[in-house]
């Protein structure tokens, strides 16, 4: 199981693959058959091809993102973040909660946020 900083820093390099505009290097800190649900309540986009899609029209839109509480870790598998998404009109606040692999590689992100949750 990856330990709490492994998980900390790999939601630190999500975050800055991001913004540099690098899709390749947020969905490379995925496993090859993970599971992205955002936000929870949607259906989930699976498998590598699916996730590069959906952060490559995320980071071709526009979406700058910053984080508004330090990364949190646990005791198991799990780490989360609070963050907005900053868009061209658009902010959206979110807590997305990741899963990990043995490998500290993520398997699953889970994205929260609704309706509420966006300013313009």
């Amino acid at each position: 199981m990856p330990t709490e900083e492994q998980m900390k820093s790999t939601l630190q390099a999500y975050v800055d693959g991001f913004n540099s505009g690098d899709p390749a290097a947020v969905t490379g800190l995925y496993a090859d058959d993970a599971v992205v649900v955002d936000p929870v309540g949607n259906p989930p986009i699976q498998g590598r091809a699916a996730i590069e899609e959906f952060y490559g029209n995320a980071v071709a839109a526009g979406a700058k993102l910053a984080l508004d509480a330090p990364v949190r870790g646990s005791h198991g598998d799990r780490a989360a973040m609070a963050f907005s998404v900053h868009m061209p009109g658009m902010r959206i606040r979110v807590i997305d909660v990741m899963t990990f692999g043995d490998d500290g590689r993520i398997v699953r992100m889970e994205a929260h946020w609704g309706p509420g949750d966006v300013e313009s």
